[in-house]
């Protein structure tokens, strides 16, 4: 019998480390782990298994990255003063560090097994809240990525057998990375809801943006604009992504959660809580369930409040992939305080949720066009759902 969940996690993937300046602190998985090991949601090893990697090989880079990008990632992190820029290292996005390859790779590692024991029925789901490095490109780094590992996840899928692949992207910036891999691949659906490119980096991620000449239609986006909360951001992530990856017919969901989407995020300017985040993530969970026979992989991503929001917001997604998820009243463990009090001299958040109520208004209700969550919704829908015979009004 398949073990419910596999989550990676060991201290060397704090080694993914930008520096004291850079706002990708790796404090934010040491503070996520050791959260969930106070909620007791690593206790059942039967259930739950927790596990390392070691780097990833270039042959497994290779399958979603240029092997000469592969060579200046690792010139840079022996010598970082040779980065080179034009390959996005070297960047204020991308400091490069001694290191900085094997971190790296042994994030896409943790990805590529998780994916594997997925698909071969070892686990029903797998966690990897350290990856999620959905911006990276097959030549470049770019926005604190260096290597994709969701990508190299997902074409190991597909070199698995695995016949279609949908991929769902709920950080708040676009997941170009992903959609630029597979971007003429009709095999793969990449779905990515987050703020405007007009006002966020990386400043794509339109709803005309298809997908290549052999593809039309597997990529899809929702840009969002500035100040959405909760109720507008579950209100565009339920008209679109159920519908298109029902029809879609997947034969495994992987799912990508930054939580930089939140309100206290300091990069980005959406309204979102950790209850509605928690939210999405049981809807996300709920359709691996209906739509690909259960086989789901969820990664991390971006966010930057270390302490009040990515903690807890992860730690929901390992319980809800556990099938032990943590209620947002219950007030966070004593000790995991005392270790936030201790490291960092100030408080955590008192309950796992922030008291809101994740509540949105269905499609269903009706399309308001004043209303800009709406339109956005709309425009995605009128260039997406035609193509898989959804009528883009009512479905």
């Amino acid at each position: 019998m398949a073990r419910q969940l596999r989550v990676l996690w060991d201290d060397s993937f704090t080694k993914y480390d930008f520096g004291a300046a850079h706002p990708m602190d790796p404090l934010r998985l040491d503070l996520t782990a050791r959260l969930c090991r106070a909620l007791g949601l690593f206790d059942d090893a039967s259930r739950v298994e927790v596990v390392g990697a070691e780097p990833a090989d270039d042959a497994l880079l290779a399958t979603v990255h240029d092997l000469d990008y592969v060579a200046a990632v690792k010139a840079a992190s022996l010598d970082p003063s040779s980065a080179d820029p034009s390959r996005g290292l070297g960047t204020d996005d991308d400091p490069a560090f001694v290191g900085m390859h094997e971190a790296s790779a042994r994030v896409v590692q943790g990805s590529v097994d998780l994916a594997t024991g997925v698909w071969d029925g070892e686990v029903e789901h797998a966690v990897n809240f350290c990856g999620g490095l959905h911006h990276a490109m097959r030549d470049r780094a770019s926005g604190f990525c260096v290597y994709n590992d969701a990508a190299a996840g997902i074409q190991r899928l597909l070199d698995l057998g695995a016949q279609k692949v949908a991929y769902v992207d709920v950080d708040v910036h676009h997941g170009d990375g992903v959609e630029r891999i597979f971007w003429d691949d009709p095999r793969v659906l990449t779905i990515s809801v987050h703020e405007s490119g007009r006002v966020l980096f990386p400043g794509t991620g339109f709803a005309e943006e298809l997908g290549g000449a052999r593809a039309q239609g597997s990529a899809v986006n929702v840009a969002l604009p500035p100040g959405t909360s909760d109720a507008g951001w579950l209100r565009a992530l339920h008209a679109v992504v159920p519908q298109l990856v029902r029809a879609f017919e997947p034969d495994v969901l992987v799912t990508q959660h930054g939580c930089d989407s939140h309100f206290l995020d300091p990069l980005a300017h959406l309204a979102v809580s950790v209850d509605a985040q928690r939210a999405a993530q049981q809807s996300l969970h709920d359709l691996a369930h209906e739509a690909a026979g259960g086989r789901w992989l969820a990664l991390g991503g971006g966010g930057y409040e270390v302490v009040d929001v990515v903690p807890r917001s992860w730690a929901h997604l390992v319980g809800i992939a556990a099938h032990t998820p943590v209620p947002t009243s219950r007030e966070v463990p004593a000790d995991w305080l005392e270790h936030v009090r201790t490291r960092l001299g100030r408080p955590g958040p008192a309950h796992m949720g922030d008291g809101r109520d994740p509540w949105w208004r269905s499609w269903e209700v009706g399309y308001d066009p004043e209303d800009g969550v709406d339109r956005a919704i709309m425009a995605t829908r009128k260039a997406v759902f035609p193509l898989y015979g959804l009528d883009a009004w009512f479905d």
